[in-house]
């Protein structure tokens, strides 16, 4: 039996279906949002042996006038991970203006708990933490996608949305692309952060500030000592990459998210005590990707970003569930802070 909030006329962004403006970020960022829940509630339909006259998906990207183009399978445990939605209508005069509707929106769901999903999920996951999700075939079979639609229809023309493991996915998926040059529209809901989450721990803001600034100062090192700086900027790939800008949501009292937070104010925070120069080296390295460096393995971290356009989520929120929800994303009531963070 389905939940309440699997429902879209019950729990969906129910206010922007008479009013939805591809120019407004807050309907850009609801409509991708639920493009992402689509994927949940498939998956879920799937579990239930739903037939399509008693599927709750449909509703959920059939409401912006999007069909369902394409399911990403898992090679696995066969469950659906991620799909292409193709974009049927909008309004002519919507292509005229800037920033335009996509022709496809390719959305990954995250990890579902209570299901028989549960096991390659939490596999991800630790893929994930040990920056190896570039190599699980579930993230092969998603860039396969991503590369050939945008490549099919150019990369202006393809959005990238993804909710927690996701969103991590969404995340290497459009870092790829951008690295080749191509710049995919990307919304990163609840994105995981792999650190220790020093945002949610230490509430100190002076001794936070103290960690953070003895961090860099030890990964800078350990960078420079190695020669791991790139010299030429046109060579650099995190100079490059920071001509990307994915839409990144992130919520304080999550803590799977709520590092990005801290990552980028201290990077403000450095310019300002005149050591930006240090934290440039810093923020694009992670202790464990030096270490992996320096025994001959190298190894990106993937949730590491140049630039990104961050909203923040200040109301309070009652859980964790709460807190990590996807559905926070398209609420009206909610108190957002949106700031540009980029790399200079």
């Amino acid at each position: 039996m389905a939940s309440q909030r699997e429902i879209f006329h019950v729990s969906g962004p129910l206010h922007l279906l008479n009013s939805f403006d591809w120019r407004n970020t807050f309907h850009r960022r609801s409509l991708a949002a639920s493009l992402v829940q689509g994927v949940y509630i498939l998956e879920r339909d799937r579990q239930r042996g739903s037939i399509q006259q008693d599927a709750n998906a449909p509703p959920w990207w059939e409401q912006f006038h999007f069909q369902l183009n394409h399911v990403l399978v898992d090679d696995s445990d066969l469950s659906y991970y991620g799909a292409i939605f193709e974009l049927k209508y909008a309004h002519p005069f919507f292509y005229q203006s800037n920033p335009h509707p996509p022709r496809y929106v390719i959305a990954f769901r995250g990890t579902i708990t209570r299901s028989v999903t549960r096991s390659d999920d939490m596999k991800l996951n630790m893929k994930c933490i040990f920056d190896k999700l570039e190599e699980s075939s579930r993230f092969r079979k998603a860039f396969e996608a991503v590369w050939n639609t945008a490549m099919a229809v150019g990369p202006t023309n393809v959005w990238l949305a993804g909710h927690s493991l996701g969103a991590s996915m969404a995340l290497l998926a459009g870092r790829n692309m951008a690295k080749s040059r191509y710049q995919l529209e990307t919304y990163l809901f609840n994105p995981p952060f792999i650190s220790v989450p020093i945002e949610k721990m230490i509430k100190n803001q002076t001794l936070k500030h103290g960690v953070r600034i003895a961090g860099s100062l030890l990964t800078a090192g350990i960078a420079t000592a190695m020669n791991r700086h790139c010299k030429d900027p046109e060579e650099d790939p995190f100079v490059v990459l920071s001509e990307w800008t994915p839409y990144m949501f992130v919520n304080p009292s999550d803590p799977i998210c709520a590092e990005y937070i801290g990552y980028f104010q201290h990077r403000e925070k450095m310019e300002g005590i005149g050591v930006g120069r240090i934290e440039r080296i810093a923020t694009r390295y992670s202790i464990g990707s030096l270490v992996s460096g320096a025994m001959g393995r190298d190894s990106e971290p993937f949730h590491l970003l140049p630039t990104a356009y961050m909203t923040v989520n200040i109301s309070p929120s009652e859980n964790f569930k709460q807190a990590h929800g996807i559905h926070q994303w398209w609420q009206q009531h909610f108190q957002w802070q949106s700031k540009l963070y980029k790399f200079n």
